[in-house]
């Protein structure tokens, strides 16, 4: 599903016409347990398109307390600047503090040797609008086809943690599936990536869903690099009937991943934040999925 999300983040403009930061988060957390628990909006994305407002009461009223963003463009959040969309969480009563923006090739201005304004906007926004990390979801994939541009591109992301550290923010890596199936030099993307960025700049979000159709499996991450993710993104995958899809995503519980073991396992590593995202829907309305999403975790001890 990576190049959905990364398109969507991308045209956002059309669409709408770490880990040192953790314990902030997690002090402001109404429940008082070790971690987090909410939904990544984009599993309502063409709700908070056509009412923002609106879907973020139907959140809160479901049991949500946290939200994750997936609509930043034009220096507005679903339309709203960062300081009215601030506002607009804590008159909702709902926390946000990290949020997915592409990081992509033209973030970068090779003539000047420096971030473009553009993405100078986006740190400085996500901080002004509350955020404590910047995800990035999925890699740029005219950067991945060479070791020298995908160096280059993992240099670019321990560049991006050092801007981001500037607004006071983290920057971070959201795993999707391109990188599960591509390799280089017989390595696996995603070990790249995790070998060659700084821990300390580039924070990692993992996504069980995600990895599964091209071949990754979450709980053989969460081993081998024990320690290294600070949030998770709670999927749940079934055969997929739709076409150029081998998998898609499902009621948590219903599908093939065996989440609830990843959960535990990803809970005892260390991860605090946990996030809910349900993408295809099998005849359900987006609310009503992940409201049962919702009731399943909450079922599991989360």
């Amino acid at each position: 599903m990576n190049t959905s999300r990364r398109k969507f983040i991308k045209n956002n403009a059309m669409a709408l016409a770490g880990s040192a930061l953790l314990p902030k988060i997690l002090s402001a957390a109404k429940n008082k347990t070790d971690h987090i628990l909410g939904v990544q909006l984009y599993s309502v994305r063409n709700d908070m398109r056509n009412d923002p407002a609106g879907t973020l009461k139907k959140l809160k009223a479901a049991g949500f307390e946290y939200v994750e963003h997936a609509g930043y463009s034009d220096r507005k959040f679903y339309g709203y600047p960062p300081d009215d969309f601030k506002k607009l969480l804590n008159d909702t009563g709902l926390k946000m503090e990290t949020g997915h923006s592409s990081l992509d090739a033209k973030d970068w201005d090779k003539t000047k040797n420096d971030f473009t304004d553009e993405w100078k906007y986006t740190a400085e926004d996500a901080a002004k609008v509350g955020l404590k990390y910047v995800l990035s979801p999925g890699v740029d994939e005219s950067l991945s086809n060479n070791e020298d541009d995908y160096k280059w591109y993992m240099d670019l992301f321990n560049k991006t943690g050092e801007l981001a550290k500037k607004s006071g923010i983290q920057f971070g890596y959201h795993s999707e599936s391109y990188e599960f199936n591509h390799y280089l030099n017989n390595k696996r993307l995603y070990d790249i990536l995790l070998d060659t960025t700084d821990k300390n700049l580039v924070a990692q979000q993992i996504d069980i869903g995600n990895m599964y159709g091209p071949g990754g499996r979450a709980m053989e991450y969460l081993k081998k690099y024990h320690g290294r993710f600070i949030a998770m993104h709670v999927k749940d995958e079934i055969k997929s009937n739709q076409p150029n899809r081998d998998y898609e995503s499902t009621v948590l519980g219903k599908g093939v991943i065996g989440v609830k073991d990843i959960l535990d396992y990803g809970r005892s590593s260390g991860i605090k934040l946990f996030i809910i995202e349900q993408e295809s829907y099998q005849d359900k309305t987006p609310i009503e999925c992940v409201k049962e999403d919702l009731t399943t975790m909450k079922q599991w001890g989360y």
